[in-house]
């Protein structure tokens, strides 16, 4: 027999970036919610991911503006770093925001159940927990489980050798040979942040080039500004054995043809994500799971009545603030109204390293393969003066259109700062801007947003500045 504060209008499985956003919304629309979590409120994003990463990263970006002290007239003797602290700093930053998350969560009045859940039925969530067994039920379940780190053979994580994120961000020891196995985001950021604490980082693509979902023009710059700094990269390459001994890891790295060795101490891998759809009992309810992702439609419905799946569990692209919205979405849909689908052409997508990149809507070569014809604006850093001002000369911004409607197809950037700038091409997108409203656009001097309007300028041929 069920009791009354078992039943719910909405369960949300996992108070990641998309369950506990989720949950919060169907509340703000009247709905009883609730959140089950096995592990921490705010999910890997939050605890493992997006935000302890920037702490990092911020960490690594303070040290390298320390040791260019002399370039500003300033002076800063003995510099270095204590890796215990920096990444207790980053911890803190974690837990204070998972707190904050619990806050939330308690203000809007959602319940937060804390365990492992599964679906026996449809409309029901069973929780396991130390405390028990507790059956919730309710006629809309949200999934939003998250991922977690894909392994290839031979490179499973030992936690020694071998790292995933969770390892790279609480290190044992600070590396001194480091190989890299992935350059997505994930990669390149740990790759970032090693080589600025001083690691000899290489860094391993099996694609043709590093940051391959970015535009091949912002990755050959990106590239570039790595190998100036110091790191090494192999392109169309692929590590086909590793040997474990003495403390140390061999990597067989294949390329061309031919088979080199890399002796380091430490491998990050960093090769994608697979979905957490294990242990749910989804199959038997009938949902459609395509490589460890649950299939969904435009609005997240994944084809078993009441059933819905948001975030990284329902594919790429593998974005906090895609979850997000799609939590969004989804409680207003269980609540009756009719939301926007979320494009995911008009998704975001930044990397935090050093030079920084950030991307919205299709490459050159993507707009060239869907049959436009295109404009393409660039504006170079240097020919910014708040750029030039704050030492950070080296980086571009592109941005390509339809040459005939003047949509704004895509926007993409590699410089300083610009994960902050980058909304304001998503803005743009949103409101299906063309270069008219952009070019009329009064952006403020100095800035570094001046540059965004310089390449919308330089795409038809209006350039001012270089």
């Amino acid at each position: 027999m069920s009791s009354s504060k078992d039943n719910f209008d909405v369960i949300v499985i996992g108070a990641g970036p998309g369950g506990y956003v989720a949950a919060i919304r169907a509340a703000q629309l009247g709905l009883r919610a609730v959140v089950v979590e096995r592990e921490a409120l705010g999910g890997i994003c939050l605890n493992w991911g997006c935000i302890p990463t920037k702490a990092l990263l911020r960490s690594a970006e303070v040290l390298h503006l320390m040791r260019r002290a002399g370039e500003f007239g300033l002076s800063a003797d003995k510099v270095g770093f204590d890796l215990g602290k920096v990444v207790e700093r980053s911890r803190k930053v974690a837990g204070q925001l998972s707190s904050g998350v619990q806050h939330l969560l308690r203000k809007n009045k959602v319940e937060v159940v804390m365990g492992q859940a599964d679906l026996p039925a449809r409309g029901q969530v069973r929780v396991r927990s130390d405390k028990g067994e507790r059956i919730l039920r309710a006629p809309n379940v949200v999934l939003a489980t998250g991922a977690r780190a894909r392994e290839l053979p031979g490179l499973e994580a030992d936690g020694d050798l071998v790292w995933t994120y969770r390892h790279a961000l609480r290190p044992p020891r600070m590396p001194r040979k480091l190989l890299v196995v992935g350059s997505g985001a994930i990669g390149i950021e740990f790759a970032s942040f090693y080589h600025a604490l001083g690691a000899d980082v290489t860094v391993v693509e099996v694609m043709d080039r590093i940051l391959p979902v970015e535009d091949e023009e912002i990755s050959a710059f990106a590239r570039k500004q790595f190998v100036k700094q110091g790191m090494k990269i192999m392109e169309g390459a692929k590590v086909v054995a590793l040997d474990r001994a003495g403390g140390r890891a061999t990597a067989h790295v294949e390329r061309g043809g031919k088979t080199e060795t890399l002796e380091v101490d430490t491998v990050i891998s960093a090769v994608g994500i697979v979905g957490n759809v294990e242990g749910l009992g989804l199959e038997a309810l009938g949902v459609r799971i395509d490589r460890t992702h649950v299939v969904v439609d435009e609005i997240c419905r994944t084809g078993v009545e009441g059933l819905w799946a948001i975030g990284d569990l329902a594919g790429p692209p593998w974005l906090a603030h895609k979850a997000n919205h799609e939590g969004v979405m989804v409680a207003e849909a269980i609540a009756g109204g009719k939301p926007h689908p979320v494009r995911p052409e008009s998704i975001p997508g930044c990397t935090y390293c050093q030079p920084q990149i950030a991307s919205v809507g299709l490459t050159e070569a993507e707009a060239k393969a869907a049959g436009h014809e295109v404009r393409v604006g660039r504006f170079p850093f240097i020919g910014n003066g708040k750029a030039i001002a704050l030492g950070e000369p080296e980086g571009m911004v592109k941005t390509v259109f339809d040459a005939r409607t003047g949509e704004l197809l895509g926007a993409h950037m590699v410089g300083a700062e610009v994960t902050e700038l980058i909304q304001g091409y998503t803005v743009a997108r949103t409101l299906e801007t063309t270069e008219a409203e952009l070019i009329e656009t009064v952006f403020p001097h100095p800035t570094l947003s001046e540059m965004m309007h310089e390449s919308v300028l330089d795409a038809f041929g209006r350039a001012i500045h270089f």
